[in-house]
């Protein structure tokens, strides 16, 4: 089994187990491999450390900030750090879409013509999310109909493995 250490375009980090190399690489061309905040499928992998259990320790309660290593413009670069958002930040970002998802219910395409539906009182109002194109969603707003772009991950449309 290999963990990597993978990263999509925006920045973000995440872990992927695959079989092999080749099962990456496999998976990876046939666009399988996606961020799992974003959806992006150009993900390219890191550099990581190899975890070697040599045997069993007790686990250390304190933790490890990452220091600085020196960049070649002569500033600093804090390790393990994303310009997009930290570790903490992803899973609380999931945490969220998955509570999105879980309360919703998907229209998909179908999104502007309920949204109207429930805004005329010809259905009962409740949670939906779906899809609606840009003009869609200027109209809606335009009819008075408060609605909110919010780009849920596929991962947070299925339980990871």
């Amino acid at each position: 089994m290999k963990v990597l250490d993978l990263q999509c375009q925006l920045g973000h980090v995440f872990e992927g187990w695959f079989a092999s190399e080749d099962d990456f690489q496999s998976q990876k061309q046939r666009g399988l491999v996606q961020c799992p905040l974003c959806a992006d499928d150009h993900i390219e992998k890191r550099l990581s450390a190899p975890r070697l259990n040599l045997g069993a320790r007790a686990p250390s309660s304190a933790s490890v900030e990452p220091g600085p290593s020196a960049s070649s413009d002569g500033g600093t670069l804090q390790v393990g750090t994303s310009p997009a958002l930290s570790p903490v930040l992803q899973a609380a970002w999931l945490e969220l879409a998955r509570k999105i998802v879980a309360n919703t219910e998907d229209v998909g395409a179908h999104f502007a013509q309920e949204a109207r539906r429930m805004h005329h009182g010809e259905v009962q109002e409740r949670a939906i999310r779906g899809q609606a194109t840009p003009g869609e969603a200027m109209e809606l707003l335009e009819e008075g109909i408060a609605v909110m772009p919010l780009p849920l991950p596929a991962a947070a449309k299925e339980t990871l493995q």
